[in-house]
């Protein structure tokens, strides 16, 4: 189920980016000049960028909602996952293994001449 979220959510941040980028912008510039201003809007062409304004908030909405709802959704097989996590679910970290040194002498190599017995 998450990984089904995660999914429709790049699907729904795609389709946003895309219905973003075909808005033109609301101070109008150069397209406002080249399309006649107020004439524009008698003459219906409206239309599409109420569309497109439209699908930009539902498309939000969405994102926003699915992105809470995920947080809900996570399961075991995602939490815990982490050696760290597990390490400190075990009660102790253990301590890194260090080689010996090539020069140095065993430790229990000078007890059995010691002549004490």
């Amino acid at each position: 189920m998450f990984t089904f979220l995660i999914v429709l959510i790049s699907i729904i941040a795609v389709l946003m980016t895309l219905v973003v980028l075909l808005q033109s912008g609301k101070g109008g510039g150069l397209a406002g000049i080249a399309a006649g201003g107020a004439t524009t809007q008698i003459l219906g062409s409206r239309q599409a960028p109420d569309f497109l304004e439209k699908a930009t908030w539902t498309l939000a909405t969405a994102f926003i909602v699915l992105c809470i709802l995920s947080n809900f959704v996570i399961g075991p097989e995602t939490q815990g996952s982490s050696v760290i996590q597990q390490n400190a679910d075990a009660g102790a970290v253990q301590a890194p293994v260090l080689p010996a040194p090539a020069d140095a002498a065993p430790a229990d190599a000078g007890a059995d001449e010691g002549g004490n017995e």
